[in-house]
């Protein structure tokens, strides 16, 4: 991934709570099917020097066979997103010279997946996804919700992975080359928008848009 310098972000802690906050992914791998990609949900797990990701693909799904070979691979978390136009900088009234932009942040996540079928395993991973997710519900859904023969039907259904990470990359794009006086349009033009990741996006580039190193 391209980074510059004023983008880039290499502080652990920082890119782990975009992965944690945005789990779901695109996995990406070149093999016999070429470049193919799964988007799917994960847990991350302080286990390896960059961290641990669980997962599982559909058995029907063939890039877990791809994945099985044990090749480089590259998880995407895409953090928050969006348009930034020309018209909130007040520099354009001055000389004219700006363009439409995206501001974004992303972590890449490269390793190598190795597979688990192991019924337990992928027993406990779900029972952990699902709480992961299923956290902020009033009434948080369980396995146990399920009849019990259903469950065991549906994991003879799913593949799982273990993704131990080698390299992390992060990219807070947030207008960190612009002036104050820009970034103060955008925040601006960010809050009255307010659509998508816009009310995100404006916290920041106001308060932590200058990226750890």
């Amino acid at each position: 991934m391209y980074q510059p310098d004023h983008f880039r972000v290499d502080d652990l802690q920082r890119m782990y709570a975009l992965m944690r906050a945005r789990p779901f992914v695109t996995f990406v791998s070149a093999g016999s099917l070429g470049l193919y990609a799964t988007h799917l949900p994960t847990v991350l797990k302080d286990e390896e020097p960059y961290g641990l990701i669980e997962c599982h693909l559909a058995r029907a799904n063939p890039h877990w066979k791809d994945l099985a070979a044990g090749n480089e691979a590259l998880m995407i978390f895409q953090g928050p997103e969006g348009y930034i136009t020309p018209n909130w900088y007040p520099s354009k009234a001055d000389h004219g010279k700006v363009v439409p932009t995206w501001n974004y942040a992303v972590v890449h996540a490269y390793g190598r997946p190795r597979v688990v079928q192991d019924n337990d395993w992928l027993r406990r991973h779900v029972t952990e996804l699902t709480a992961q997710q299923e956290a902020n519900e009033v009434k948080p859904w369980a396995l146990s919700d399920a009849p019990e023969s259903f469950i065991e039907v549906m994991l003879r259904g799913i593949v799982g992975f273990r993704f131990a990470i080698t390299r992390l990359e992060g990219k807070w794009k947030m207008s960190q080359n612009r002036g104050v006086k820009d970034r103060e349009g955008v925040v601006r033009g960010l809050g009255t928008r307010g659509r998508g990741d816009d009310l995100e996006l404006a916290e920041i580039v106001l308060g932590q848009g200058a990226p750890s190193r």
